[in-house]
């Protein structure tokens, strides 16, 4: 009736910090190869929130992905459909350290000789589970809840490793044989280990590839990585958040 679109009107909505952030499509195409070149397998989904909510630009999904489209930048993905029968619910965590899943991965070093690799053994899996617990706990696991979902593999069904579980009170939640769902959660950050980090690198030794993992996951994952799950924040920006908001409810 006044003459006004609508898409103005939420322009001018916008805070003055992002408004001023607005890019034709040369430099945001830039900034997406920009992107691209660090991390590869991002999808335009992935790429807009980095750039909205991390780079604080005025921009939507749609026009990242035909940047993407026409630049040839879109991640491709094969998709393998198969009939499975009705499956129950996973567990959803309602607060941080709650709900653990454990899984493992193999990947190749160049120039290092079989006799040095290492094998997946249920101590392996031990020291991990032992990483997590002495970062998240210091102050001790036992009577905080927490249970570990992991798939039925020889190493979290091992006796000692069993043991362990149930002597620090932790509970193990096994996936269902026909589930490929149970522990997607898991299974998903693999991949994500492997599109970030060992796909992308040649490591000369396992000392090299400890290391760049290391940062990575200190640096990298838990302070910068952005998830739609998690309102687009990080994992320590969403455990942050998480008990803010719990101490305003308290007050």
């Amino acid at each position: 009736m006044i003459g006004f679109s609508r898409s103005a009107y939420y322009e001018a909505k916008q805070p003055k910090e992002v408004k001023e952030k607005g890019v034709k499509d040369a430099e945001l195409l830039e900034k997406i190869q920009r992107i691209k070149l660090e991390h590869p397998f991002w999808g335009y989904r992935r790429l807009t929130a980095w750039l909205v909510y991390r780079e604080k630009f005025l921009v939507n999904h749609k026009k990242v992905r035909r940047l993407m489209k026409e630049n040839g930048l879109m991640v491709t993905q094969t998709v393998h459909k198969a009939k499975r029968a009705p499956q129950r619910s996973k567990p959803r965590a309602e607060k941080p350290r709650q709900y653990w899943g454990i899984d493992m991965t193999k990947f190749m070093i160049p120039r290092v000789g079989w006799d040095i690799s290492i094998r997946s053994k249920a101590e392996d899996w031990k020291r991990a589970l032992e990483m997590g617990i002495n970062n998240e706990f210091p102050k001790g696991v036992r009577g905080q809840g927490l249970s570990l979902i992991s798939d039925n593999g020889s190493q979290p069904t091992a006796r000692s490793f069993m043991k362990d579980t149930a002597n620090l009170e932790i509970e193990q939640i096994f996936t269902s044989y026909n589930n490929p769902k149970g522990n997607a959660d898991t299974e998903r950050m693999m991949r994500t280990i492997k599109e970030e980090i060992l796909w992308i690198n040649e490591f000369s030794s396992l000392e090299e590839a400890k290391e760049k993992l290391n940062t990575w996951f200190k640096k990298d994952y838990n302070k910068n990585y952005v998830h739609s799950t998690l309102e687009f924040k990080s994992p320590e920006e969403f455990e942050k958040q998480y008990y803010e908001n719990l101490l305003k409810k308290v007050a």
